[in-house]
């Protein structure tokens, strides 16, 4: 008897095990699609960290769609659509044109803005306030407009006796601010387009015959992308130039000035996580950055011919010797 009611114990805990081990759900594996209008590996390995740093597991728990423009911004709209029509979860659009892409193709999945940098954020529908979103989009707002602004003013206190200053131009970048800041500072600004074939070339001989005296580098994808080429150019013409990422000028660039980009990146995949797991775009502010960093290149500046004012040289964060 003891025997029957062991072997009918032992068949219900065996017959039971495979009931309870199909209850559980399988792990389920997310889908983020990254946009931008051109590769930028720095950028593109950070937010893959931060992400990792959250416990996401790439390939296991996370799988991600990367789409590039490859600099050709009028792909922007048919890269948006194809990762709306591939159902990833969320989108990562990198800069205000894949923003602004990635919001016509979709009004339902998520979007997190790495970075919307230009003024007009409201203005353009992207969201309706800064604290209250309201529709399927969120994310960091850089102050890139207003950085450059700040970049010219910094790179007149490094050359003084600079009348006419370079600006490189994508034909994306809006440059209200900086206008309005070089008709402050009373200097000429040689607004120059930088072409897909032998831009960043024209683009300097052309600097080169206006006689510019400085250089301010915008904040877009594509200049961060081709740092080394640009930091060249500058160097080969003895131009002192400024530039947004930090990283530009520990690779010989004269001076940046901007947020670090290990903390927009934390941000982004923040926003990413909270939605995952279950926050809405309507309801998440729009966040700023809170740290900047001023890094002054002193061996380009001694390579080029250049004295840092000291008062400039203090208020900098870094100094690269």
């Amino acid at each position: 008897m003891n025997r029957r009611v062991f072997l009918r114990g032992s068949i219900f805990v065996i017959l039971s095990l495979p009931l309870a081990a199909g209850a559980q759900p399988p792990r389920r594996t997310t889908t983020i699609g990254w946009l931008t209008p051109a590769t930028v590996e720095g950028h593109w390995n950070a937010f893959r960290e931060a992400m990792s740093a959250l416990g996401y597991v790439e390939g296991r728990s996370v799988i991600f769609e990367q789409r590039s423009a490859d600099d050709h911004l009028d792909r922007l709209t048919r890269l948006a659509a194809d990762l709306v029509n591939s159902k990833v979860d969320i989108i990562v659009a990198v800069s205000p044109p894949a923003i602004l892409a990635a919001k016509q193709a979709t009004k339902t999945t998520p979007i997190v803005m790495a970075f919307w940098g230009t003024t007009g954020l409201i203005e353009s529908g992207v969201v309706a306030s800064m604290t209250r979103p309201g529709a399927n989009v969120t994310g960091v707002y850089m102050f890139a407009a207003e950085l450059d602004a700040k970049r010219l003013e910094t790179l007149l206190q490094a050359v003084p006796t600079a009348r006419k200053v370079g600006v490189l131009d994508p034909e994306a970048v809006p440059l209200t601010e900086v206008q309005r800041a070089a008709q402050a500072l009373r200097v000429q600004l040689v607004i120059t387009r930088v072409g897909l074939k032998d831009g960043y070339q024209r683009a300097f001989d052309s600097m080169t015959r206006a006689r510019v005296d400085a250089l301010l580098v915008p904040s877009f994808p594509r200049f961060f992308k081709d740092a080394g080429l640009i930091i060249d150019f500058a160097a080969k013409r003895r131009i002192p130039a400024v530039y947004e990422w930090s990283s530009m000028a520990e690779d010989g660039g004269l001076m940046a000035y901007g947020p670090t980009l290990t903390e927009l990146d934390a941000r982004v995949a923040s926003f990413v996580d909270r939605i995952l797991k279950g926050a809405k775009p309507a309801d998440l502010p729009v966040e700023q950055p809170t740290k900047f960093e001023l890094v002054i290149n002193l061996k380009t500046a001694k390579a080029i011919g250049l004295s840092i004012p000291p008062s400039l040289a203090q208020r900098a964060d870094r100094l690269i010797e």
